[in-house]
């Protein structure tokens, strides 16, 4: 199967930034888009931002020009840069990654979560 795993969560003070880290591993062809979503206390899981595999990026406007997505395809990792952090970022945030497991004529693709990382912002 696959495995996400995410890494670079903690406690930071507004204004603050983070990097925030996933690797896919396992067993597969290859990755199509790559995201992080987040869900705060409450609150339902949303998009913050994705990235296809030829690197087209999609922010929540909540987000815009403050965070910035990448990935490293030969490392099958995406990254997420967190600049300015506000509280209202505090968070679970989850790599979510769409994967082609086999080779078929009309590729069938596996939608994968990590199991989440915190984020808190607060002084």
């Amino acid at each position: 199967q696959v495995q996400l795993v995410e890494s670079g969560g903690g406690l930071v003070q507004p204004g603050g930034s983070l990097r925030l880290s996933c690797a896919a591993s396992g067993s597969f062809i290859r990755i199509n888009a790559m995201g992080w979503y987040r869900q705060a206390p409450g609150k339902q899981r949303e998009l913050v931002a994705d990235i296809t595999s030829g690197a087209t990026t999609n922010y929540a406007d909540s987000v815009k020009g403050r965070f910035t997505i990448s990935r490293d395809n030969a490392k099958n990792r995406v990254y997420l840069q967190m600049n300015s952090l506000k509280p209202e970022d505090t968070a679970v945030y989850y790599c979510n990654a769409g994967v082609i497991r086999e080779y078929s004529v009309v590729p069938r693709i596996y939608n994968y979560w990590g199991q989440g990382t915190q984020v808190t912002v607060s002084s």
